[in-house]
């Protein structure tokens, strides 16, 4: 694979970890908005996977 490939490659998976990250604080806001505690445990596990 070329070299331009690749930067694209690995900038779009950047932006994709970025996105994913991103739902997931969305998600922990409504979850903490409603006050759901199982979920927003489950919620911030997930955040620490991608730090």
């Amino acid at each position: 694979m070329s070299q331009g490939r690749l930067k694209v490659n690995s900038a779009a998976q950047e932006v994709h970890r970025q996105n994913i990250q991103r739902n997931i604080e969305h998600r922990l806001e409504v979850a903490r908005a409603k006050g759901d505690e199982r979920l927003i445990r489950q919620l911030e596990a997930e955040l620490r996977q991608f730090a």
